[in-house]
């Protein structure tokens, strides 16, 4: 696997010219699949940055301000000329789930221990608070994908198709993906970035929804077809 991702990330690094756009991130390609750090750019991106109409800037020390004609940088001459102005600047989504609630106790309960990842089982429900479901937090290589998983899983526990373990085991549950989240994660372990275990995560939801989790045509099209969303229609 690292071997696999160190040609990936010199393939990217050559092929989008990082280098040349001071773009080369500080962790390695193999960190950031494992903490679902990675970005897909749409189609034509780089090509909109070689031509000029897009402009790259890391500030992660530099101090800017606006004025009329754009933006300046306090390392940079020129003002750079912009019609709109995009900052990236990321978000804390443990932060605002721990917001959606007024009463410090739920407060508390929804944000867990700031030493591990939220104690959510199946990524979706927290033991002790089991009617609230959370789509969307737990990160994958396709957001879209795992979050109709969880909407399905979802639907089936309204629908009475499998109940709920007892607190203490969804809590053991939560406790076994710390672990793994913090093995490959590291210090983005908050994230809950399941790309590495998104189809053994998919197994876990389909055996829950008494769903084949083998999803494919034969044995050997299980061992080496890869899997995607159609793999998963809403009628099976």
């Amino acid at each position: 696997m690292w071997v696999f991702s160190r040609i990936v990330e010199s393939h990217i690094k050559r092929q989008l010219s990082l280098d040349k756009f001071g773009m080369v991130p500080e962790h390695s390609f193999f960190k950031e699949i494992s903490s679902c750090l990675i970005t897909i750019m749409p189609e034509g991106f780089y090509d909109s940055v070689e031509k000029g109409s897009i402009i790259l800037k890391k500030l992660s020390t530099s101090e800017f301000c606006f004025c009329k004609e754009g933006i300046m940088v306090d390392d940079e001459s020129a003002v750079l000329e912009t019609d709109q102005v995009i900052l990236a600047t990321g978000f804390k989504g443990d932060e605002k789930l721990k917001d959606m609630f007024a009463s410090p106790v739920f407060k508390d309960c929804i944000f867990g221990s700031s030493t591990a990842s939220l104690p959510l089982y199946r990524q979706c429900i927290h033991p002790r608070i089991p009617q609230l479901a959370v789509i969307g937090f737990s990160e994958s290589f396709s957001n879209l994908f795992t979050s109709e998983m969880r909407c399905r899983w979802v639907m089936e526990l309204l629908d009475g198709t499998f109940k709920l373990p007892s607190i203490k085991e969804m809590e053991k549950d939560a406790e076994k993906w710390d672990k793994y989240m913090k093995r490959y994660s590291k210090e983005n372990y908050r994230r809950s970035c399941i790309a590495a275990l998104q189809i053994w995560y998919c197994d876990q939801l389909c055996k829950d929804m008494e769903i084949n989790p083998k999803r494919k045509q034969g044995f050997l099209a299980e061992l080496f077809q890869p899997y995607a969303p159609l793999d998963y229609p809403p009628t099976s």
